[in-house]
């Protein structure tokens, strides 16, 4: 398949002044696989936005299917064919996955909601991925690894002729990658046109047939997965030569600062213990359902705990809810940063004074 389905020839955009994209072109075949790569700030993200219809360009000309298009809303963008799998998933919590798959495309006959008939398209879709989920259930009772395929079955649900995956993989087990790219490569022989932003570099070799790589901003290189080397892309994308991929750092331990002893907590925490020491970093690893954030949640008291004990500089202490925590200097980072970090509707200044409320009240 050589017709190109989105062309997208010296585009420019700027917000207040600062330029973020200066004459970058993106060309995407039928049933090819685009890899877009580049640091992050270098793009990507405002031109995959002007090709949905979330911004539009200041300069610059978009053929879609061979025909010349204005500027686009998200909507026009959705009729066209194009759909977003973004990195931060826009899934509505309190709905089931079949209103998420079907919302704002919903059927209805005579002005009634065809809810039998979306749940059975919503549950082949979901078949379709090898999923084990059900249509009716609430999507904010699902695990982060299944919501981030609901929205996979919400950009099929569209028939999407060009689908741009922002990411995808970042909340995936190895399985379900499996099955991704299993459904990448079947959309790949169906004509459909894949632009896949990652930073996992080492999936490239899987499903890429092209890459493009960019940098502050302005298009860098386009070329052939096969006639690419992996120091290349790298040094591509950082404009500068890079000897060491991991350079080993060599840190002194310092002493023991954090203790966590025999914690319980739920079905997944069973008799968790772990050490840390000052200059050290102590990775948790395991699958998904292995129990990582809930450990984490637990130590933070996010969670209710049954039983353990943490101790902080050799004393112990006791943690029932997140502020007992932030007192002893234990921060947790959660997984989805969007429902329980972030204040998202409110400045930088009043997400950074949320823990300090005391101090600064007074």
């Amino acid at each position: 398949m050589d017709e190109y389905i989105v062309e997208m020839d010296h585009i420019s955009k700027s917000f207040f002044g600062v330029k973020v994209l200066d004459d970058v072109s993106l060309h995407l075949k039928a049933g090819e696989v685009l890899a877009l790569l580049g640091e992050n700030g270098a793009g990507k993200s405002t031109l995959i936005n002007i090709l949905s219809g979330v911004y539009t360009r200041d300069e610059g000309e978009i053929r879609l299917f061979g025909k010349p298009v204005g500027d686009l809303s998200p909507k026009q963008a959705q009729e066209m064919g194009i759909a977003v799998i973004h990195q931060e998933m826009n899934l509505c919590r309190h709905l089931s996955v079949m209103e998420n798959v079907f919302l704002g495309c919903e059927e209805s006959h005579r002005g009634v909601i065809q809810k039998k008939e979306m749940t059975e398209k919503t549950r082949k879709i979901l078949d379709r991925l090898h999923l084990d989920i059900d249509p009716s259930q609430t999507v904010g009772g699902l695990s982060v690894s299944k919501q981030q395929m609901v929205e996979i079955a919400r950009a099929l649900s569209e028939n999407a002729r060009v689908l741009i995956m922002d990411e995808p993989t970042s909340a995936l087990s190895s399985n379900e990658i499996d099955d991704l790219f299993r459904i990448i490569r079947r959309l790949k022989a169906e004509g459909c046109g894949i632009i896949y932003i990652s930073h996992r570099l080492e999936e490239l070799s899987e499903i890429a047939d092209r890459v493009q790589i960019m940098r502050d901003g302005r298009f860098i290189i386009s070329r052939a997965f096969r006639d690419i080397t992996m120091p290349e892309i790298i040094s591509n994308m950082v404009g500068r030569e890079i000897k060491e991929k991991f350079p080993r750092v060599e840190a002194p331990k310092g002493k023991k600062i954090f203790e966590v002893r025999h914690l319980n907590a739920g079905r997944l925490v069973r008799d968790v213990s772990l050490d840390l020491h000052a200059g050290e970093i102590v990775g948790v690893a395991g699958l998904v359902g292995a129990g990582r954030t809930e450990t984490m949640r637990a130590i933070f008291g996010a969670d209710p705990k049954e039983t353990g004990r943490i101790f902080v500089d050799g004393r112990e202490v006791t943690i029932r809810r997140p502020i007992d925590a932030i007192r002893a200097g234990i921060m947790l980072v959660p997984e989805d940063r969007r429902k329980d970090g972030l204040c998202i509707k409110q400045s930088v200044m009043f997400n950074i004074s949320l823990p300090n409320l005391d101090l600064l009240a007074g």
